[in-house]
């Protein structure tokens, strides 16, 4: 019987996910698609380099789990912050080549979608794109994807179809500078929503059911937009 237990422990499906798209260093693990194992930080920065890896380590020790217990490596793959992906992308594809587990990529915007709740209307995540533009993307109630990922410049038309149409629910670190260009009756912002890992669990548990796994070697981030430096004042 003790045997019997030990061998429905090890069939279990865990999921490491990391999101590092945006400031928020955010690590979870994940048991059949639920969150149970939590660490983040959003402290304004990007620490992603600082933190990432410690707190790889201190969720699979709220998990009582081992790395050997890991059945996916799940990463946030954009758009978001070049050098944001670029850390978390590279720290998964480690993983997955050391443990020789499966890549599992999710859209930055559709697990900030699952951050939010509504009743009716649309749902529009946007992450913050430099000056005056975002990323975005609409979603249904149900969040279902009504509109592909858009990197856009906000003006005062922008997202009228949906708004004369219905409600329509701004969040995510793009919505703030949104709130003065965007008047409308039917325009609603939600502060303090950023992408987690927390809400990757279950896309990531779909995508493992589906076999949905990318090729570890070749993969690269979505990001949407070509990486541009600064310009060296020396």
């Amino acid at each position: 019987m003790e045997y019997l237990c030990l061998f429905k422990i090890k069939k279990l499906v865990f999921i490491l996910n990391i999101e590092t798209a945006t400031k928020n260093c955010s690590v979870s693990i994940s048991k059949e698609g639920k969150t149970i194992a939590l660490k983040e930080l959003n402290d304004g920065n990007y620490s992603h380099a600082e933190k990432l890896h410690e707190f790889i380590g201190q969720v699979i020790l709220e998990a009582e789990i081992s790395l050997s217990d890991l059945k996916a490596v799940a990463v946030s793959k954009g758009p978001g912050s070049y050098t944001g992906l670029r850390i978390g992308v590279s720290a998964a594809k480690g993983l997955c080549f050391a443990l020789d587990i499966p890549l599992i990529s999710v859209n930055t915007l559709q697990s900030l979608a699952l951050s939010v709740s509504i009743e009716k209307g649309y749902k529009v995540p946007l992450l913050d794109a430099r000056r005056m533009e975002v990323y975005s993307q609409v979603f249904s109630k149900k969040n279902e994807i009504i509109r592909a990922v858009h990197a856009e410049i906000i003006d005062a038309n922008a997202f009228s179809e949906f708004l004369n149409a219905e409600k329509v629910y701004f969040f995510g670190d793009g919505a703030e500078k949104c709130k003065e260009i965007i008047i409308h009756n039917n325009a609603i912002f939600i502060d303090g929503k950023f992408p987690s890992a927390k809400e990757m669990s279950t896309l990531s548990f779909e995508k493992f059911k589906k076999t949905e796994f990318e090729d570890v070697a070749y993969f690269e981030p979505f990001y949407l937009k070509e990486f541009i430096g600064g310009i060296s004042k020396k």
